[in-house]
């Protein structure tokens, strides 16, 4: 039971990275090339959760979130303010951006099967996501989000199996990496929505009373599970001609499958929409909370704290005004993905040192050959998706075209030139120093 109820937590991360961002380019991966990049979701799916086992596990074995660790590392000077304005930046600005896109993906579904008023729909999708986070209540919060990952996983695969795919060919998207023509960009992007910065804060903020056993148990589990219903999303996408559009795919699969199709796929967007609106606002207070509380008990940044509200509370409301008027905030939109384009490979990095930092993970929470390989891999792809928000944010600025696949990778490899050797001589000098030595002890 005790694993049971881990999944069921640790589902917020599914829930999290399945919004209607995912959705629209799982889709769009389908309609425009088949099932031949479902190997691009299963590796997303390996990243996710390879950063987010890091993640939580510093927070298990060192008691400190991913936040705090930062903290502890910049405790003042330029350096602090710049990790400050770097992940604030990210995190807040980003999920404030992109909050009414999230509502909205979740008004977008209900408006397939329901003919009410798009800002009625805005309203009550708001409305409930800010009644569940006032309920102070993170678990309570992470098992609803469950539910709604396990109904929309439920939608999407039932949808993705009465299409009655080539089995063959399932295994050879998953199995065969291939990039069609046209294809490089879409790739980072499946890869890019499913491993994000504010998810990394997220899950060090939640990870704690968990041995690492059930920690790592429901944590894979939640994830893996959230890979297959992202690939059910891009088969279901494989019905529809591009360019993809809902309403398209709601006739493509209404004309095939039946009616019964149509009210999947409107469950299946309006779970994703709401389980994203109230997990950004969410990720976003306890960022706040692991950068700026005086300890963990600080009275103010508690559930119930004036200023942990009022970090979710800005969140959904700038979101709903957002969509209400039906403005994206696009300068705010850029401004997100560039910072996140630095932050990205920065936390990565960070979490890499941080997990084999003997004087902060002990003896036994230190990663091994197996765990380091798999972030080292991890890494490098982050530093690609970090140069690729970076230039689709300059190319959209500048009104200039974007860069190609292959000066993306150019730029990514003369990064990992230039920071090879200090990572490496740095990994090599903190697997080395014995720190605190009443932390060289079991774990479990």
């Amino acid at each position: 039971m005790t694993r049971l109820l881990s999944v069921l937590f640790w589902a917020v991360i599914a829930a999290a990275f399945i919004g209607p961002g995912t959705v629209t380019t799982a889709a769009t991966a389908g309609a425009g090339f088949g099932t031949a990049l479902l190997w691009a979701l299963a590796f997303s799916t390996f990243a996710c959760l390879v950063l987010q086992e890091a993640a939580g596990r510093l927070r298990l074995v060192s008691g400190r979130s991913l936040g705090g660790a930062l903290r502890e590392r910049f405790p003042a000077g330029v350096s602090r303010w710049a990790m400050l304005i770097l992940v604030l930046g990210a995190v807040l600005l980003g999920n404030a951006a992109y909050e009414a896109g999230n509502i909205l993906g979740g008004v977008a579904g209900a408006s397939l099967v329901v003919g009410w008023p798009t800002w009625l729909l805005t309203l009550l999708a708001s409305g409930l996501a800010g009644a569940l986070l006032w309920s102070n209540a993170p678990r309570r919060v992470a098992q609803v989000l469950g539910v709604a990952v396990a109904v929309m996983g439920v939608a999407f695969l039932v949808m993705a199996i009465g299409l009655r795919p080539d089995p063959s060919e399932i295994v050879r998207g998953l199995l065969v990496p291939s990039l069609p023509s046209g294809a490089g960009l879409l790739v980072l992007g499946l890869v890019g929505t499913t491993v994000v910065p504010y998810n990394l804060f997220l899950g060090s903020g939640l990870a704690h009373d968990q041995s690492l056993p059930v920690f790592r148990f429901g944590l894979a589990v939640a994830v893996i599970l959230g890979g297959i219903i992202s690939m059910g999303i891009l088969v279901v996408g494989t019905r529809v001609e591009p360019p993809m559009s809902f309403e398209g795919l709601a006739a493509a699969l209404g004309s095939g499958l039946g009616e019964w199709a149509v009210v999947l796929l409107a469950v299946g967007l309006a779970c994703a929409g709401l389980s994203s609106a109230i997990t950004a606002p969410l990720a976003a207070a306890l960022t706040a909370k692991s950068l700026f509380a005086d300890g963990p008990a600080d009275p103010v940044w508690s559930p119930r704290g004036g200023r942990y509200r009022a970090v979710w509370g800005s969140i959904l409301l700038i979101g709903t005004a957002s969509g209400l008027s039906g403005v994206r905030p696009v300068p705010a939109i850029i401004l997100a993905q560039a910072l996140n384009g630095v932050v990205l490979p920065a936390i990565a990095i960070y979490l890499l040192l941080a997990v084999n930092d003997r004087g902060l993970m002990g003896r036994d929470g230190l990663n091994g050959r197996l765990s380091n390989a798999s972030m080292v891999l991890v890494t490098l792809v982050a530093l690609v998706l970090g140069v690729a928000a970076l230039a689709r944010a300059a190319a959209t600025v500048t009104g200039s075209e974007a860069p190609s696949m292959r000066a993306i990778l150019l730029a990514a490899g003369l990064l990992v030139a230039l920071a090879a050797v200090p990572v490496a001589r740095s990994i090599h000098r903190r697997r080395r120093d014995r720190g605190d030595p009443r932390r060289d002890r079991s774990t479990q």
